[in-house]
């Protein structure tokens, strides 16, 4: 197990490249086994997830090059198996997104329950309800799923909850399926307009992508294709916050404005001054104030949950109340302990709400990461605290942010990573 050290409080400064979206790369190694060509995939994140994607691939038959950097080539066509392996699933909830495709290739599909950060119940009926309408039956074991499919077909899709994998999963089935499936309730987030193009570029006719509605017209033969994998924003984020609690001057390049509107929403409400221009967001030291109404994550184009941590170190360091309230998972909020030990003054209202007064000099404790979000927040919190901190459990944080001590030494931070 390794651990990051931080000595905190001092200024960054400097420019910092954002990775590639890691809730789009997951979906998109997914659905390269709906062609039997090759894909090529750039602006790849290099983060544990996706090589634990890419080592459940090649479990399963699948050829790839270049594992752990920025570009991928996968070839799916020696896939022969649609059981997966129950150890590698249990590591990623993203496993999840391979039944679709595996429904849509072989007709039949076996998987371990996912696994992951452990921050809720997350239901995974929504997946199944949506992919029965196209044809496929699931039997819901203790530990595993087993679905099959009887014969495939095109259909009107409405999903109970508005969730991203359940959208994207059902997006990949069905393009492989010839006729036209409409979903309805539809996850918009910019991954899913990713997953979208990747698909649309494999020979799929898709409507609606970034709206509610989303129209698929499928195929059964679909090419192999070159795809460029847009900005994480979620990283984008987390960099701004640094700079902000940091009262540093940060330039952070490679961003969609288009992905942030909701975000900066907030950081002005909260007195963050920054500019954004020609794919710059650049924050500058802050008076930061807690905003006159409560921070709230819901789905797109709203806040976004996975940033609900980092704003909790945010407010930490605003003056006044902060509510923050995050309805989607029951156990987001359950990391604050570790910020009130620093010396926060957080109070937890109940598992969704919790309550943020600053600013407060926080100090540097050793701690240990409860999953990715949490964990990052963690670092944001010893970077802007006094003395040293140590961080245990990154593997948990790398499975989401690319070369973190890296790109932080770059911009002046004192980290260190140690086995």
């Amino acid at each position: 197990m390794a651990k990051f050290i931080i000595k905190g409080g001092k200024t960054l400064k400097g420019e910092i490249k954002i990775s590639g979206n890691k809730n789009a790369i997951l979906p998109i190694m997914a659905a390269t086994l709906l062609t039997q060509q090759e894909c090529f995939l750039e602006n790849v994140p290099k983060i544990s997830d996706v090589l634990v994607m890419g080592e459940i691939l090649k479990d399963i038959g699948a050829e790839i090059e270049g594992l752990g950097t920025d570009k991928l080539k996968i070839n799916t066509k020696g896939v022969n198996k649609f059981s997966l392996n129950p150890e590698l699933v249990q590591k990623l909830r993203a496993s999840i997104l391979l039944l679709g495709p595996l429904l849509a290739r072989f007709g039949k599909a076996r998987l371990r329950h996912p696994g992951g950060c452990i921050i809720g119940r997350r239901a995974v009926g929504t997946h199944f309800d949506a992919l029965e309408v196209l044809g496929a039956k699931t039997i819901n074991g203790e530990e595993d799923y087993e679905s099959e499919v009887k014969t495939l077909h095109p259909g009107h899709i409405f999903l109970d909850e508005i969730s991203v994998t359940a959208t994207e999963n059902a997006m990949m089935m069905a393009s492989l399926i010839p006729g036209v499936t409409v979903i309805e309730a539809a996850a918009c987030e910019p991954h899913v307009e990713d997953l979208a193009q990747f698909l649309t570029n494999m020979g799929v006719r898709i409507e609606g992508a970034g709206t509610n509605r989303i129209t698929i017209y499928g195929s059964k033969n679909l090419r192999g294709t070159k795809y460029r994998i847009g900005p994480d924003y979620i990283d984008a984020g987390t960099f701004a916050v640094i700079g902000a609690v940091t009262k540093s001057k940060l330039s952070i390049v490679g961003v969609k404005e288009k992905d942030l509107p909701m975000i900066l929403l907030y950081f002005k409400r909260m007195g963050v001054e920054y500019k954004i221009k020609d794919g710059a967001l650049t924050v500058f030291p802050s008076k930061l104030v807690a905003p006159t109404k409560k921070v709230q994550t819901r789905p797109w184009p709203g806040f976004p949950t996975d940033l609900m941590s980092p704003l909790i170190v945010l407010a930490t360091q605003a003056e006044g109340t902060t509510l923050c309230h995050d309805w989607m998972y029951e156990s987001r909020m359950f990391f604050v302990d570790k910020l009130i030990t620093m010396g926060a003054k957080i109070t937890l209202c109940d598992p969704h709400r919790v309550l943020v007064t600053g600013p407060t000099k926080l100090k540097g404790k050793n701690l240990e990461s409860p999953d990715i979000r949490a964990g990052m927040a963690l670092v944001l919190a010893a970077l802007c605290a006094q003395g040293k901190s140590e961080i245990a459990n990154i593997e948990m944080i790398e499975r989401g942010y690319e070369n973190i001590e890296g790109r932080l030494r770059s911009l002046g931070a004192d980290i260190k990573r140690v086995e």
